[in-house]
């Protein structure tokens, strides 16, 4: 998030919440939101192929198509040129390549992009004239932006209407993803990602390669790694010979569910880290007893940038280790056992005693972390990356005054449609998702009694025109079929979801989602399309 949640809620006039169902999936943010609209008449657009709650909240619901989000916001961008309500004075000033997105936009226009979306002419111009004429103005999004084959677009072409309103780098504006777990930012600020070091810094860059060489006392590889949707096909196509999987449940979560179980048979050697015996257990060779956050020390680091520490309450039950004690100690021997040499560096050879020691290594080699410690966190300091040094205070919003690359550049977006799209044999779209109750593949929240009592089974939302039409009676169980794959749960009729829209999720393993869904990938950022493919939905 360039913002921080208190400053959107206490300071945005309008907000763009789109491919979010913000009060079930980020319930203290949606509270913050909806005080926000009862205590200073904030006004909400949501933007979502179903009716979530927020709508209740909101001045307008833009109900578009799944998988229609660039031409939604083209086409509002459109409106926004013609009225004139662009921010001059910031384009001018703060961006590069107008020209070139403003003649991609003009080919939006209000009536194409309501053939496209399903979305009214009128509401189109309702919506462009809130988002423009109330400032600041925020966006958020969540996975129902980024779940999609153009996900990197879809973010592309909210940072591009955010340009054009002048919205970035202001309080109560900016670009804000809402991240889909509790250490998602965290993990990707430290290198969980194939293309980076920690800290964003390219593992293709020679001075970061240099650096993290010297540091490490070891060769660093200048090539690319795999994202996780790349390693587990790799290893049904012996390209990948091993996975540690620590804290993932891979069979509950990947898409096209079949196919990864075939994947993770077929590896050679699966070593699993967790807390629970997951689904995933099944196809690993060796398991290792992992701690939950009341058993460790360390930082999280949560949506909006914010480093937040956590002390161990408990003591480790059984057999299982600190999460980090268990890697450095795989990491020692296998050192060890393969007679690999580390020459020299300052933090080679993994000998750590305390958290506090990774961190300090972590400010030396990261720059948006050079001022984070345990000490300054323990005296209570809210730090919100960068944090440039020991005396910095953090930084709330990102961008104020200058883009980090200097000037913010427009992207010219077209739309491109879904991987798989309804047809005779498959007539409807299923869209997945998480509900209040549940989390992810259910590992913890299905042991859960209370959590279970409410939430007990999967359920299959299904709009009442549709069910009238199959002849269900609101009770009765349905088969959803797609070209991979086949589940049975209860249908649940409501107009949540539109006609011809079937809502599924992916938290009970006898009827999970990804059984259905398709593994298609954004051609950048890998992340499968979990939101839209074509299915047949039949009473049992």
């Amino acid at each position: 998030m360039t913002n921080s949640m208190a400053d959107i809620a206490g300071q945005a006039a309008a907000m763009l919440v789109i491919g979010s169902n913000t009060t079930e999936q980020h319930p203290v943010f949606g509270t913050m939101i909806r005080r926000a609209v009862r205590t200073r008449g904030v006004k909400v657009v949501v933007a979502d192929p179903r009716k979530i709650d927020l709508v209740e909240f909101a001045v307008l619901h833009l109900q578009h198509q799944p998988g229609t989000d660039v031409p939604l916001i083209n086409g509002l961008m459109n409106i926004i040129l013609e009225k004139g309500w662009e921010d001059q004075a910031f384009i001018a000033e703060r961006t590069e390549g107008f020209v070139e997105f403003k003649a991609v936009v003009e080919q939006y226009t209000p009536e194409r992009v309501a053939e496209i979306t399903g979305v009214p002419v009128e509401q189109l111009y309702q919506a462009a004239e809130i988002l423009a004429t109330n400032k600041p103005m925020a966006v958020m999004w969540a996975m129902g932006i980024t779940q999609h084959i153009v996900g990197v677009n879809n973010v592309m072409d909210l940072a591009n209407l955010q340009m054009l309103l002048g919205n970035m780098g202001v309080p109560g504006g900016g670009v804000n993803p809402l991240r889909g777990q509790n250490n998602v930012q965290g993990a990707c600020d430290m290198g969980g990602l194939p293309n980076v070091y920690p800290g964003y810094q390219a593992v293709t860059g020679e001075e970061a390669r240099q650096k993290f060489e010297a540091a490490w006392g070891a060769p660093m590889s200048a090539k690319v790694g795999l994202t996780v949707t790349e390693m587990i096909p790799g290893a049904a196509d012996d390209k990948v010979k091993a996975l540690y999987i620590l804290g993932e449940n891979p069979v509950m979560s990947d898409p096209h569910a079949a196919h990864t179980r075939h994947c993770l048979e077929a590896c050679e050697f699966v070593l699993l880290q967790d807390l629970f015996p997951t689904e995933t257990l099944a196809y690993a060779d060796v398991i290792l007893p992992g701690v939950s956050f009341a058993e460790k020390s360390g930082t999280f680091t949560n949506t909006e940038r914010r480093v937040q520490m956590v002390h161990q309450a408990i003591e480790p039950l059984g057999e299982a280790r600190q999460d980090w004690r268990i890697t450095a100690e795989l990491a020692q021997q296998i050192l060890k056992e393969g007679d690999r040499q580390v020459t020299g560096g300052a933090y080679a050879g993994w000998q750590y005693d305390h958290p506090a020691q990774i961190m300090a290594e972590i400010a030396a080699l990261t720059p948006s972390y050079s001022g984070v410690s345990h000490e300054r966190l323990d005296r209570g300091a809210q730090l919100q990356w960068p944090v440039k040094g020991a005396d910095h205070p953090g930084t709330p919003i990102l961008h104020v005054g200058q883009f980090a690359r200097g000037k913010g550049k427009f992207m010219p977006i077209e739309h491109v449609p879904p991987a798989e799209l309804p047809d005779e044999e498959y007539p409807m779209l299923l869209n997945t998702g998480r509900v209040l109750y549940h989390w992810h593949g259910g590992e913890m929240t299905r042991r859960a009694r209370g959590l279970m009592e409410i939430y007990g089974q999967a359920l299959v939302e299904v709009n009442p025109d549709d069910a009238d039409r199959m002849g269900l009676n609101g009770h009765q169980r349905v088969r959803v079929t797609s070209r991979r794959g086949s589940i049975e749960a209860e249908a649940l009729v409501t107009d949540r979801v539109p006609p011809g829209t079937v809502f599924a999720n992916f938290h009970f393993p006898e009827a999970s989602a990804n059984e259905l869904t398709i593994a298609a990938l954004d051609p950048v950022a890998k992340i499968p399309e979990y939101k839209i493919c074509a299915v047949k939905v039949e009473p049992v």
